[in-house]
């Protein structure tokens, strides 16, 4: 058996510090994007997940938004905390992708099967949550350090309006990558035991 799917998933990390050195071009990462969009599940093949990359000046944009949006939300002293973590661990990167839903898709699907109905948003959030893997495992593999971070709803209508985003995209999560500066820490695994059961007669 081919162990490279197990090693990917194995290497796929949380890295803060990025520097933007380019070690994957834009081809690519926008192949690694479609490839996720192609052939990552979703409950019904409702394929509602969104995804838009923004790389160069497109990318600090975003940063500067979400700066924009905690000085308005925090004291003066959190704001440098704050301001240093985002400029050092996110702005500093090569670009960041936005994960959105279309929330079009999941109300088309709740009014054709109704008895479903309340479960089509928990789906649509777990077929994001699986393209965020897809993508964040795909970043790895390319020797790119990436993490998730999730400020929306904060940051919602001014990435809307700046990048003229669909009504019915609402944001799911937004990832950070770039080179990494640092190697990932040590990650500390519970007792296997208490997490999986198994039952065979």
């Amino acid at each position: 058996m081919n162990n490279s799917f197990w090693e990917a998933v194995a290497k796929r990390r949380t890295i803060y510090a990025l520097g933007n050195e380019q070690l994957v071009n834009e081809k690519r990462l926008e192949e690694i994007l479609k490839d996720t969009l192609l052939h990552t599940p979703s409950a019904f093949n409702s394929q509602s997940t969104r995804v838009v990359l923004l790389l160069g000046t497109e990318h600090t944009k975003l940063w500067n938004i979400v700066l924009a949006k905690l000085k308005e939300r925090v004291s003066d002293k959190q704001f440098e905390q704050t301001e240093k973590k985002i400029n050092t661990c996110f702005a500093a990167g090569y670009g960041t992708v936005l994960f959105f839903e279309d929330c079009s898709v999941v109300e088309g699907l709740q009014k054709s099967f109704p008895s479903y109905s309340e479960m089509f948003p928990i789906w649509s959030q777990h077929a994001n949550a699986m393209h965020q893997f897809v993508v964040w495992t795909g970043l790895e593999n390319e020797g790119l350090g990436v993490s998730l971070q999730h400020y929306n709803p904060l940051i919602d209508e001014a990435v809307a309006k700046e990048w003229k985003i669909p009504q019915n995209w609402q944001l799911v999560a937004q990832m950070p990558f770039g080179s990494p500066l640092v190697d990932a820490e040590p990650k500390e695994f519970k007792a296997l035991e208490e997490r999986l059961l198994v039952f065979n007669n």
